[in-house]
């Protein structure tokens, strides 16, 4: 037994209440040196989500220097940090949450096996997920890789109560030294789209808190019915705070599960939405390969394009197809767009325009300040027809039928687009102020053409499709 400190690695875990690994530190009487460490796979991450995690790093600081303690702020290599960070300090050890992405398994792994080796504490914790990836398998014993058949295996496992938040942190008898926050330049890539982006975040645990219960009491009845229609308040708009841990999904179930016994029509499908992020991270555990290469091989043959000048349209909202160019207008403007919304911009980037799915995957990796990992990459797959559990390639969603079944009155089209409004909102025109001049767009300019008739678009497509299924056929791989 030993008095030393404990150093807490804090990830996308930034928050105070419901933490396994902060209630352990606590429960033992130790003092806690909170870490935040930029490594390598973190300043890997795209634009938006970087200075996102900014803020919430800022917000997570004031929250544990109300409980009398300090959040340190250290750049380089993960192990480098930490054994600099236990030598000054004197602790006897270093507990994070988990992570399950490629990366991150490979990182904390070396850690803890380095840490060990030195006779240190090395312990991870669970709290990014309601279920470990490994825990839920199949009757014979693999993973799930369809989703209904998984969340049948976990609606009716219990969840434990949430944790309650420290009411105070023990400090060590010396602070090591801290980098600022503002010499991370976390939102360097971001220019002058920062500035615009910030007013449409919600950062931190009180406003996550906040959010929640606000869906419970005003939307949660109505979800499932209205959750398609992007031009309604309908969603809860929790991803991004799950995105930084600023809530643990434990405490959304628990909410949604009081209200779907108290008899709210929509808080089961909302608890389904969030078992589909579950099963996404339970598919990277299980098949990391899904991040980067088809997950279905028979497509690698596939001739998807690589980037092209259409592409490029897509990404700058140029396409001439209102719905699409309206999401990633929004994506560009919030960090977030409606789910609605990515099916048909994924399906018309990856069917109309046919180009490569891993192209928009690393796109929304870059403008999405709720972006997760698994959740893009399981989305961009399913939409494509190449991944798990997937659309089949044939369901080709139509931009213009979409429009007139989720936006029939254009609330959505003309918040977003200022070609199609006399007089633009704020939203649109906070498109134009946020995009790099060098695009050179203008909210007065015509509407562009059209990239592609949808028609044409879906029959080119269709013949790629065919032509991949004969082919696999051909080869014994179907």
């Amino acid at each position: 037994m030993t008095d030393a400190p404990l150093i807490l690695w804090f990830r996308r875990d930034l928050r105070l209440a419901d933490h396994p690994m902060l209630a352990a530190a606590v429960a033992s009487g130790r003092a806690v040196v909170p870490l935040v460490i930029l490594d390598p796979e973190t300043e890997a991450i795209g634009a938006a989500a970087k200075w996102r995690l900014g803020l919430s790093i800022a917000d997570f600081a004031a929250q544990l220097a109300g409980l009398g303690s300090q959040l340190v702020l250290r750049r380089g290599p993960a192990l480098a940090v930490l054994e600099a960070v236990l030598a000054e300090t004197g602790a006897a050890g270093v507990h994070w949450s988990r992570a399950y992405d490629p990366a991150g398994i490979a990182r904390d792994s070396a850690v803890k096996a380095a840490l060990k080796a030195k006779g240190l504490e090395a312990v991870s914790h669970p709290g990014f997920l309601l279920h470990e990836p490994w825990s839920v398998e199949t009757g014979q014993g693999g993973f799930y890789r369809v989703y209904t058949p998984y969340w049948k295996a976990v609606k009716d496992r219990p969840i434990g109560a949430a944790l309650p938040a420290p009411k105070a942190l023990r400090a060590p008898e010396r602070w090591p030294a801290s980098d600022r926050l503002e010499a991370w330049q976390m939102g360097a890539a971001m220019r002058r789209g920062a500035s615009v982006c910030l007013k449409y975040q919600a950062v931190g645990e009180a406003a996550a808190a906040r959010r929640l219960a606000d869906f419970i009491a005003e939307r949660v009845d109505a979800y499932k019915a209205a959750r398609d229609f992007p031009g309604r308040e309908a969603t809860s708009r929790l991803s991004e705070n799950l995105t930084y841990g600023e809530i643990s999904p434990r405490q959304i179930w628990q909410a949604g599960f009081a209200a779907m016994q108290a008899g709210a029509a929509g808080a089961e499908h909302f608890l389904k939405e969030l078992v589909w992020r579950e099963f996404a991270w339970h598919l990277m555990y299980h098949t990391p390969q899904i991040a980067h290469a088809n997950w279905r091989d028979e497509w690698d043959g596939f001739p998807w394009h690589g980037e092209n000048e259409q592409a490029e349209a897509w990404r700058r909202g140029m396409t001439g197809e209102p719905f699409v160019d309206a999401a990633m207008r929004e994506m560009y403007v919030t960090g977030t767009m409606h789910n609605r919304a990515r099916m048909i911009a994924a399906s018309y980037l990856t069917k109309h325009l046919m180009t490569h799915w891993k192209i928009g995957l690393d796109w929304f990796a870059d403008c999405l300040t709720d972006w997760d990992p698994a959740a893009n990459a399981m989305g961009w797959q399913w939409v494509a027809g190449s991944g798990p559990d997937a659309a089949p390639y044939f369901r080709i969603f139509n931009p213009e039928g979409q429009a007139e079944k989720f936006d029939a009155e254009g609330r959505y089209r003309r918040r977003w687009l200022a070609e199609l409004s006399r007089a633009p909102g704020e939203a649109a025109l906070d498109f134009y102020a946020a995009v790099p001049k060098r695009w050179r767009l203008d909210p007065g300019a015509p509407y562009p053409q059209k990239l592609i008739a949808l028609e044409a678009g879906r029959a080119r497509a269709l013949e790629a499709y065919a032509q991949r299924d004969a082919a696999a056929q051909a080869t014994g791989i179907a």
